[in-house]
Order: C-alpha cells, then sequence, then structure tokens
C-alpha cells in the first residue's frame, strides 16, 4: 500500500473513498512483491499494480465490492491449467491479496508519514480471526504505535515489537504470532510495510559518467549526491537532477556524512590522491556497495596502494572493480546502466548471467531485500 502512498495521500486530502488491496503473500514466480498494492476509488479510478497485468480485472472488482459492502476479504490467485484465460496468474505463480476499504484509522498517518519521507511501519493483520481481519497499528522507530488491533490486549503491545524490528531493517515482511500477543497460541499473520527514506547513494567524481549515473540513480529511488573536490566541475548546472551536491575532499566528506547498510558508494574519480584516502575510509564502512571505476592496470595499480596504506585483502574482497557488470558498455549511458545493474544484483542477490537458457530463479529476496513473505504464511 505504501508504494502508492503519494497518490493515496491525495486521496484523503481530497476526501474520496477507496479500497486498496495489498499482496500479502507470494509463491512460485508472482510478479509484485508483499505491499505491492492496486486502490480504487468511489469513482472508479484505479492507481498501482498487484500482479503486472494478470488479475487486475478481478482485484480491481474486488475493490469495488469492498467499497460497497465495507468488508474485509483475502482472495487467492494462481495460475489455471485448465484455461488459459482464467483468472489466474500466467508466469505460475501465486499471490494473497488483502482487499480493504479505507475509511480512516491509521491510514491517513501512515501514508503522511510515507510521502513525508518519515521512518513507520503499518502492520496489518492478514489472516486470523475474521473479526480481527484488516486491523493496523501505525508503528514508529522509537516503538510507540498508533491504533489498535483488537483482541487481546497482549496483540498490540507483541505486534508493534515485531513491526518495529522489521522497521529497523528497512524491511517490509509478513511475521506470525499468536493471537494473544504470545509465540504459541493460534497464530494470525501481520503484513508490515515500513516506509524508510531513501536509500543514499554517494557519486564520487563530477565527470560525465556521474551525470548518467546521477539518472539511473533516482530512477532506481536512490536519494543522490554528487561529491568533487573541484567546485568548477560539482555544479547544480552539470547535474540537475542531483538531489544535494558537495564540494570537499571525497574522503572527509565521506567520514563526515551519514550512511548507513542501505548506503551505495560509486567512486567515479579514478585519480589516486582522492581514490586512496576514500576508498580506505569506505571499505571500512558498513555500507551495502563500494565499487570505483577505472582499466584494469588502474585496479591493480590502486589495490597495491590499498593495501600499502594498511588495507586488508578482506576489505579489498569487498570493491567492487572495475566497476559494474559486462555489458560492453562504453557511453556515459551504458555504463551508468551497468553500474546500476551491478547495484541490483548486488542487492537482491542476483547473479548478473543471461536469463535466456538459465535454471535460475527470475525474482531474487537476497539478504538485503526489503521485502519478504511466502505463500504458506497467509491462510
Amino acid at each position: 500500500m505504501l508504494d502508492i502512498a503519494e497518490e493515496l495521500h491525495r486521496w484523503v486530502e481530497q476526501g474520496r473513498d477507496f479500497a486498496v488491496a495489498t499482496v500479502v503473500a507470494v509463491g512460485g514466480s508472482a510478479p509484485r512483491q508483499p505491499g505491492a498494492a492496486l486502490a480504487v476509488d468511489s469513482e472508479g479510478t484505479a492507481i498501482g499494480s498487484v500482479s503486472g497485468g494478470c488479475v487486475e480485472g478481478a482485484v480491481y472488482e474486488l475493490c469495488r465490492t469492498a467499497l460497497d459492502d465495507g468488508k474485509v476479504v483475502v482472495e487467492r490467485f494462481g495460475y489455471s491449467d485448465e484455461d488459459a484465460f482464467a483468472v489466474g496468474l500466467t508466469c505460475g505463480g501465486i499471490i494473497d491479496i488483502l482487499v480493504t476499504p479505507v475509511r480512516g484509522g491509521v491510514f491517513p498517518a501512515a501514508l503522511a508519514a510515507a510521502v513525508s519521507g518519515e521512518a513507520a511501519a503499518l502492520a496489518r493483520i492478514v489472516s486470523g480471526p475474521e473479526d480481527l481481519l484488516g486491523a493496523a497499528l501505525l508503528v514508529h522507530p522509537d516503538g510507540a504505535y498508533e491504533g489498535r488491533l483488537g483482541g487481546h490486549p497482549e496483540l498490540d503491545r507483541t505486534a508493534a515489537a515485531e513491526a518495529r524490528a522489521l522497521l529497523d531493517a528497512g524491511r517490509t515482511g509478513t511475521v506470525e504470532i499468536g493471537e494473544d500477543g504470545s509465540r504459541c497460541g493460534r497464530p494470525l499473520t501481520l503484513l508490515v510495510e515500513s516506509s524508510v527514506p531513501a536509500p543514499r547513494m554517494i557519486v564520487f567524481g563530477a565527470i560525465d559518467f556521474a551525470s548518467a549515473l546521477v539518472r539511473v540513480g533516482k530512477f532506481l529511488g536512490y536519494h543522490v549526491t554528487v561529491c568533487d573536490a573541484r567546485p568548477v566541475f560539482a555544479t547544480k548546472l552539470r547535474f540537475p537532477e542531483a538531489d544535494e551536491i558537495v564540494v570537499a575532499w571525497p574522503h572527509r566528506y565521506l567520514e563526515s556524512t551519514e550512511v548507513d547498510a542501505r548506503t551505495v558508494l560509486c567512486v567515479l574519480t579514478h585519480d589516486a590522491k582522492f581514490d586512496v584516502p576514500l576508498l580506505q575510509a569506505a571499505l571500512r564502512l558498513p555500507v551495502a556497495y563500494v565499487g570505483a571505476m577505472g582499466s584494469r592496470r588502474t585496479h591493480e595499480d590502486r589495490n597495491k596502494r590499498l593495501r600499502e596504506v594498511g588495507v586488508t585483502e578482506l576489505e579489498l574482497a569487498r570493491l567492487r572493480s572495475p566497476i559494474g557488470l559486462d555489458l560492453g558498455a562504453r557511453t556515459p549511458e551504458e555504463t551508468a546502466l551497468s553500474i546500476g545493474a551491478e547495484i541490483v544484483a548486488n542487492r537482491r542477490g542476483g547473479s548478473g548471467a543471461s536469463l535466456t537458457g538459465a535454471h535460475t530463479p527470475i525474482h531474487h529476496d537476497g539478504p538485503d531485500s526489503p521485502v519478504a513473505g511466502r505463500i504458506g504464511s497467509v491462510a
């Protein structure tokens, strides 16, 4: 639901009634992951997607029905071998969809938090007692929460603690707890959607390749910073799509700025006086990705210099250099695409190999994947 927060927030401000269908669990090769949503307002306007087109029509009708009768339902969609035109997923997957009419509660606050970039988690009951289905809590980073799930008094506290753990990791997924708030007893399932500020991409080196990489970074949903020590090159005119332009020595900026486990660092300077102190600091930070541009000769020389200043082999093993996947790229745009592809593969656990003729999964849920939740967790 929070993946279409901006549009839904506008609907709330306009006073529209609407229903939201949210993917709560998937099985097999499903096109969308838990948290993906489609919404329909009282006039029949639809936004978002739950399946990439396979079952949108049927889900649309479920939303219209929910608007009419006010009921919360969970519906399962899967592939039909008997009828290729039946309502189902032609990719062979299975998805469970929660359909909820949205009328007040914590939903407006959850949407407002997502739109403003505040960290918050929306936890909803997606399986369990029928009278609790769709009940929601809005959980904040400090553990405080808004709303009530109903049922046992301990349920809200346990659900908030579980949601906070996923929020801390920036993850969306499902968790199972007892309906009395314990770890045993009759189970119920929560879908927790985490809304966190956009991850950071810091591009070091204000060169033409950096301009193309900024565009790719924005397309992938990053908050992009360009850093270079040369004020004549690090300008808003040259990088209009960057969120931030910093004129500073790269390693000094990196030491002073905030990074986390989702941050990606792209070093495009390929100049030893910038690269060595920068990478020496970068490879010791708990970031998601560190890549450096340069030829194989530059790479070997840079590694030699890094070893001389005390960078260990374990730290060097984290460095993606030469940066990017082997696409045969030549232009700045092609090179930026290869870098973006490597960042996605690293984040999702992909191999970077061609899918043609391969027998590997198309969709990966790697250790840093922001989504989780498989069929079997939802009744």
